[in-house]
């Protein structure tokens, strides 16, 4: 008999067992917490880089390229695995457009802004937390994270001083759609049944 067709079913039979259930539920709840949390404090973020950047709070951006949008279609569709994977994806790209911003406004400001630096820098150490989160999720899960080779935003194009302000602005709001996503991402997750499951679910629904 061959080993593989055994591994699988250990694995599966692994994640479907009851601690690994109860693991589940917890770090969804701690991942719950780590949404709010980051969420709380990217609108923060928000106020201070709008007033700092000299920028209308109401202006309007173009989708930052590289970031998936948070909304998704047939999201009640979506499998436990996939809602991870699109997580995953999502968070590290922010995680590398914000050390752009934060390389950037390091350059433009120096040390005469160390307030926003610091929230960016936050909030970018939040944004590492929270994928590497996604990461051990993935790992209960029966599958471990896709690898970070390619991954990724594509390189960013050489933009006006204008330009990278509005684009950061961009990124910003993404991020926190993203984690209000995320939060209703883990409940579903958290939830016994097909919701919490990686095989495919046509019946899923939050």
């Amino acid at each position: 008999m061959s080993l593989v067709p055994m591994t699988v079913a250990r694995a599966m039979a692994a994640a479907d067992s009851p601690s690994a259930a109860l693991r589940r539920r917890d770090l969804c709840s701690r991942g719950i917490r780590l949404a709010g949390k980051m969420r709380s404090d990217v609108i923060d973020l928000l106020d201070t880089y709008v007033e700092r950047q000299g920028l209308d709070a109401s202006a309007s951006v173009v989708a930052v390229e590289g970031v998936p949008a948070a909304a998704a279609e047939r999201w009640d569709k979506q499998t436990g695995t996939q809602r991870l994977l699109d997580n995953l994806a999502a968070y590290r790209a922010f995680r590398a457009l914000l050390a752009q911003m934060l390389e950037e406004q390091r350059e433009q400001l120096g040390e005469a802004d160390a307030a926003l630096g610091q929230a960016l820098a936050a909030v970018l150490l939040q944004v590492s937390a929270f994928a590497y989160h996604l990461e051990e999720l993935l790992r209960l899960e029966s599958r471990g994270p896709p690898s970070e080779e390619g991954a990724g935003p594509p390189p960013l194009p050489h933009l006006g001083l204008f330009e990278r302000k509005l684009r950061g602005l961009g990124v910003l709001r993404e991020l926190a759609q993203w984690a209000v996503r995320s939060a209703r991402d883990l409940r579903q997750l958290a939830k016994p049944g097909p919701g919490s499951s990686s095989a495919p679910s046509p019946a899923e629904s939050p």
